[in-house]
Order: C-alpha cells, then structure tokens, then sequence
C-alpha cells in the first residue's frame, strides 16, 4: 500500500531515535529499575569472560521453528562470583538445563537486539533440576538391576593386585597408597591417571575402569580426596555410574565427600567415606585372612610344636635316667661279674702254675738224665762234620775226610783212616 499526500501528524523519527524510544520504554517498564525473573531452557551456551546464554520456552518443543529466543549475558563482574557459587553446589549450566534469571532488558541498536542482562540466577531452582535428574537416574540403574550388580561379583579374601583410578600426587592418592605401601603386605598397584574433576573426568574415569577390568585385578579402587559438590559432580556421572555396574571386577570407592553418598558409591561393590578409609579395609581384609589362614594355623603349629617338644624332652629325660640307673647297675653287675672272673683266674692261674711247675721239674729232670755233657762226661763223644751235620753212620763220611770230635773237656780233629762195620769187628 502507497501512503500518498498524507502530512505526517508525529514527526519522522531516524533509527537512532526509535531506539532511543524503544528503549525508554522499554527500560521504564523492564529496565534496572525494574529488574523481573524470566524462566527457560538453555539452548545454547557460550562462556569467555561473559557467559552468553540463549533461552528458550521451557514448556515448547525442540522441533518449533518459532518459540521464543531470549538472548541472556551475565558480565564477568557478576558472572564470576555466581560461577563459584554454583560450581561449589555442582551446578553447571550447559543445554538442555531449566534456569531462571534474574535481571533487566537492554537493546543493542547497532544489530537491533533486544537483551537480557543476568544480575542473578535461581541456584535453588537449578539445585532442585539437579537433584531431580540425580534421583531419576538413581531410579533407573535400581529399575535395571544395576545398583547391586557389581556388588555381587565375588571378592577375593586375599586382594592384593589393586587397580587404581586415581590422580597422582593429590592427597587422596597418597593417603591411599600410604595405607598400602605401609601395610607390611605386598600389594600389587596398577595405577590408570585420570582427572578426578572437571568435565572432562567422567569419560576419563569410564577408560580407566574398563582398562583395570581388563586385566583380571582382585579389586579395583576409584579415590579422590575432599571437595565441594562441583568438584565431585562427575562421580554422579551416569556414565561412570554404569562402568561400575557392568565391570567383572569389584569396584570400591573411596571419595571424601561433604554431603551425600555419589551415585558412583551407591553402584559400587564397597564404599569407604575416604581414600585413607579404604585403604584401611583393603589391608584389614589382607590381615584378617592373613590372621585366620597363615597366623591362627601356625600359632597353632607353634603350640604344637612345643607340646611335642616338651613330651619329647620329658620322654628324652626320662629315658636318660632310666638309661642311667640302668648303667649303673650294668657296671655295678659287671663289677662284681669280672670281680667273681677275677677270683677265678687267679684261682686258676695259681693251679695253672702249680702245674706248670711241677711238670717242669719233671722235664728237668727227664732233660738232665738225657743231659749230652752228662754224656760226655761218661766217655763219650760227638761227631760232626765240617758243615756241623752229626756223623751218626758210616755212610755220613768217607775215608780222608776230617771230622771234629767233641770230648767232655773240648774237641779235636781227626781224620777217617779206614771205615769197619759191625761186621768186620
């Protein structure tokens, strides 16, 4: 339509100056003086210095192309403040969260937008968004079976090869592996280094349980020391929430919360209120098998052992007296037994040299009466040759042979003139 010879009634205004209408009244009805609560979806979410939120109805549809778009920025100089508020209650805004704010328009001529600037935000509203999601989840993984699943994988009673989900050098990790290291016992720790908090941890935490259940571990250990809810958000994670439930490991947790159990505690196969708690149960199960299966049966072993001994050492001792009185009156038999031989063989070595010397004066006198000087002495004499063989025949020398013949008072030689025998006398 052609508006033609029509004289306007109000002036002409420029852009500059509709705006500057514009944002009149727009300020007198929603500016800082009039600051109002709007609620809606996050969309989208842009941070850097500024956070740049874009709103939309809550109640409408992803798929309408036309609901609303409310373009929301909170300054640093508020931002950040409200940032660790809400990170200290584990809140994050991200897509898909339900957020109120609280603040005031504003329109930026240069791209004809109209804004909203955020000097406050419902953390009440948004802890209740959380907590509804954290109970809804809760109520799946206990519709699906999972809250009790890893609780029911078998723990071993002696669980000494520990994987351990953990970040190195933060004090969680060292309280842990302090009550291992100085247990006495010889825990094998595979370690998998992972964030403990941030957006980025659950998927980390996720990798690393999976890896440690590959490797048939007796147990696998998830610690991290105290915090506020934000830095322990991603232990209500429900992707690490489910690793837990579906892992053929036992997995124990060992998180220093402020408040409520995780949901990564409630999966778990064991919960320990710390990282020094849990090391605690593990070395305690060690010892209390250790105490029931190694040093029970050996005390007993001991007990035994001494029983025998002193039983053995009562029986040595008895038999070493019996022994010794049995000696003694060996030795005291025998005593008088070689006492008794004794008598007797000086009794017979007595009749033995009687004898003996009776038989010796009877052979002295046989020997005197055959006495060869006693012979001699009657006239006669004994013949021997050279070689000192007696001449007892004729035939044992010839005729100018020598022969020595020994008288009673000495000898001579002589020498065979002629030989007669008894025939020729």
């Amino acid at each position: 339509m052609v508006i033609e010879d029509v004289a306007p009634v109000e002036p002409i205004l420029e852009v500059g100056q509709f705006y500057e209408l514009i944002t009149a009244h727009l300020e007198s009805a929603f500016g800082r003086r009039q600051p109002r609560w709007v609620r809606g979806e996050v969309s989208k979410v842009f941070e850097k210095g500024h956070l740049y939120v874009d709103l939309v109805d809550a109640g409408s549809a992803s798929s309408d192309a036309k609901r609303p778009v409310l373009n929301a920025h909170c300054w640093t100089s508020v931002w950040a403040p409200l940032k660790r508020r809400l990170a200290e209650e584990g809140i994050t805004i991200k897509p898909g969260a339900v957020v109120s704010f609280f603040g005031y328009v504003d329109v930026y001529a240069p791209q004809g937008k109209i804004g909203f600037t955020v000097t406050a935000i419902d953390a009440q509203g948004l802890l209740g968004d959380v907590a509804r999601r954290r109970a809804e989840l809760i109520a799946r993984l206990g519709e699906e079976g999972l809250l009790e699943t890893n609780k029911r994988v078998a723990m071993s009673p002696v669980a000494l090869r520990v994987g351990l989900v953990a970040s190195p050098g933060t004090e969680g990790f060292n309280d842990f592996t302090g009550q291992l290291l100085n247990s006495g016992y010889g825990f094998d720790v595979s370690l998998v280094n992972t964030l403990v908090q941030g957006e980025q941890a659950p998927a980390q935490i996720v990798v690393a349980i999976s890896a440690l259940d590959a490797r048939g571990l007796d147990v696998i250990a998830i610690v991290r020391g105290g915090g506020s809810k934000g830095d322990l958000a991603c232990f209500d994670d429900e992707r690490v929430a489910r690793a837990i439930a579906q892992a053929a490991t036992p997995v124990w947790t060992g998180i220093g919360h402020t408040g409520d159990e995780s949901v990564a505690d409630l999966v778990a196969h064991t919960r320990a209120i710390t990282p020094t708690k849990l090391g605690e149960e593990l070395v305690a199960r060690v010892a209390a098998w250790d105490q029931r299966f190694v040093r029970q049966p050996a005390q007993r072993l001991v007990v035994a052992f001494e029983a025998v001994l002193d039983e053995a050492t009562e029986f040595v001792g008895e038999r070493r007296r019996t022994m010794i009185f049995a000696v003694r009156d060996r030795l005291r038999s025998e005593e008088r037994h070689l006492g008794s031989v004794r008598e007797r063989l000086l009794l017979q070595t007595r009749h033995l040299l009687d004898g003996a010397t009776t038989t010796l004066a009877t052979s002295r006198q046989l020997l005197a009466a055959y006495d060869p000087a006693r012979r001699l002495a009657q006239g006669w004499s004994i013949v021997t040759r050279d070689d000192g063989s007696t001449v007892a025949r004729l035939t044992d020398v010839g005729v100018g042979e020598t022969v020595r013949v020994r008288v009673s008072d000495g000898s001579f030689e002589s020498t065979v003139m002629t030989k007669k025998g008894d025939e020729e006398r």
